[in-house]
């Protein structure tokens, strides 16, 4: 089974950590934006670069911050027209699954 890379992470490089999750927190508390749509530009951010875990990993707050099925879907599609096909085959498939089997 695949490790976790954050669990790894937070294990080989503790402090390190600390400080990206400090980075995390505050460029997400930052008000001009719901955190939906935080959720559904940082989703089609890593779908832009093919980071299947990122995007799986995002889905589920996504639709815990309101966001619904075809708006994943359409945060996604959005990387057509930057990087081509590359976002779309490689994560769109992940991140559906992700957002069904979301509570």
């Amino acid at each position: 089974m695949e490790k976790n890379p954050v669990e790894v992470m937070i294990a080989e490089a503790p402090e390190a950590f600390k400080a990206y999750d400090q980075l995390n927190n505050a460029v997400f508390s930052g008000k001009g934006l719901d955190d939906k749509t935080k959720q559904l530009i940082y989703i089609a951010m890593r779908a832009a670069e093919g980071d299947i875990g990122a995007v799986k990993m995002h889905t589920p707050m996504a639709k815990a911050a309101g966001a619904t099925r075809d708006e994943v879907k359409d945060a996604i599609l959005m990387t057509l027209l930057v990087c081509g096909m590359k976002g779309v085959v490689t994560c769109l498939p992940a991140a559906l699954e992700a957002y069904d089997q979301a509570k």
